[in-house]
């Protein structure tokens, strides 16, 4: 969505107080806002552990609005990288992250089809705000056009304050009345007592250990985890450029402008309708249980798209790449976060989802420059699409064979698991029975003393006769 808003008059922004186009210049520009978004996502995760999602998205969607009002004022680009690239995209770390991470706190069994669900917000804005932001435009101009947008923007502090908590509180609200007492006296004991002694821990603590009580680093030793971030940093080489020079490749080729702006179109539609569709595929019992195949054909089916895309040198060849470049870009957006909650679990979700996108932002930021880089060396636009693809192709397969490797570990170790637990049950019952038999060799009643006493002379006689 923050595209779709910014990108009309932070084009016309850029036409206005600058004499550069560079292809360079114009790859590093447009994409700003998505890596500072992503730089700041471990602080978002910490942000969320600390004080929850409501408060946080509240939070963000005030820098949101702040920050595209006050681009409205700005009389340079340096100014419009501070309000709209870093205080707007760190408002939409703030907004992006607690709501996804929400949605595995809500949702567990139809969780694949909740995130797609919420990742189709994206593409359907994109579509209703591009004639916007051009109506906007030629009615209020630039500067009014920001004014407005940041109005929007402000709406998310409506939908944050709509988020709500589950935990504590919601445990708190259904106690009974008979019991306020107990619990409000249980509750002045635990203030008075451990909370001095959490307190006196948390002083102890380094820096180090602080920020890790709400940030797991101990993720990194997690090999799922290592797999899907290496996955994921080489497919974002290769992720935006494409979208960032589809218009200009197409006016390239001799197609007029309104006609290319058309074609993002295409890709956002077909990209909204296939978000929702990939996560009821991934919902289904034949995928689910291995849905990390399912990310990595999305990822080298993408890749594949921009392979082919040289070939189309016309109009309805750019048209077919569109409409499979929406599918594929729809199908890796709907499982990008579902996948890795699969691999980490919720409970360190937000964590995960922290340190992925701050090593994921580097690749964000270098991938439409190295593709600009490229055009303007060979000056032509082919050769990008060939990076980008097969980057992508490359991360898909990356990504199938070590899931497959993973895959494989975790059924070894899983059985493993439940070889030792039935040897430790089996052991646990023969200790019971030996337990058993004493207990009622020792409860045995006065019918086996004659026994009893045969056998201990019959020991007798055997330790004299050995003593002899």
């Amino acid at each position: 969505m923050s595209s779709g808003l910014v990108q009309s008059p932070l084009v016309s922004l850029c036409v206005s107080l600058a004499t550069r186009s560079s292809l360079f210049d114009m790859a590093f520009h447009v994409p700003t806002n998505k890596e500072w978004k992503s730089a700041t996502g471990p602080i978002s995760s910490i942000l969320v552990n600390r004080y929850g999602s409501r408060p946080v998205v509240m939070f963000g969607g005030l820098l949101c609005g702040v920050g595209m009002i006050s681009a409205a004022f700005c009389t340079s680009i340096l100014q419009l990288y501070i309000c709209v690239g870093f205080i707007t995209g760190f408002g939409l770390a703030l907004n992006l992250q607690p709501s996804v991470i929400i949605i595995g706190k809500y949702f567990l069994k139809r969780r694949p089809i909740a995130n797609g669900l919420a990742m189709a917000g994206s593409p359907v804005m994109l579509c209703t705000l591009a004639p916007l932001n051009q109506f906007l435009f030629d009615n209020f101009g630039w500067r009014g056009s920001f004014l407005i947008l940041g109005a929007i923007l402000l709406n998310c502090c409506v939908a944050g304050a709509l988020f709500r908590p589950i935990g504590a509180g919601t445990a708190l609200a259904k106690t009974p009345v008979n019991e306020e007492g107990k619990d409000a006296l249980k509750g002045k004991i635990t203030e008075d007592g451990p909370m001095e002694k959490k307190t006196e821990e948390e002083e102890g603590k380094d820096c180090f250990e602080k920020v890790n009580q709400y940030l797991d680093f101990s993720l990194f030793k997690h090999r799922g985890f290592l797999i899907y971030l290496i996955g994921n940093v080489l497919m974002f080489l290769g992720f935006f450029a494409p979208i960032v020079f589809l218009a200009p490749y197409a006016k390239h080729t001799g197609i007029d402008e309104y006609s290319a702006a058309f074609l993002l179109s295409i890709l956002a539609v077909v990209d909204m309708v296939a978000r929702p569709a990939t996560g009821i595929v991934a919902n289904s019992r034949w995928v689910r249980p291995r849905i990390q195949y399912f990310f990595s054909f999305a990822i080298a089916f993408n890749g594949a798209c921009h392979l082919l895309c040289p070939l189309a040198s016309s109009y309805t060849g750019l048209l077919v790449y569109s409409s499979f470049f929406g599918l594929a870009f729809g199908m890796v957006c709907a499982m990008l976060f579902e996948t890795l909650m699969d691999l980490v679990g919720a409970a360190r979700f937000t964590s995960a989802v922290g340190l992925v996108t701050i090593a994921e932002c580097c690749t964000i930021l270098l991938g439409p420059p190295i593709g600009g880089i490229l055009i303007d060396t060979f000056g032509d636009y082919k050769y990008m699409f060939i990076k980008c693809g097969a980057v992508m192709v490359l991360a898909g397969t990356f990504l199938f064979i070590m899931n497959y490797y993973n895959y494989r570990m975790l059924a070894k170790e899983e059985k493993e698991r439940k070889k030792k637990e039935e040897h430790l049950k089996s052991v646990r019952t023969e200790n019971e029975g030996k337990k058993n038999w004493n207990k009622d060799s020792t409860q045995d009643g006065p019918e086996l003393e004659p026994l009893r006493e045969n056998g201990e002379g019959v020991k007798k006689e055997m330790n004299g006769t050995n003593e002899v």
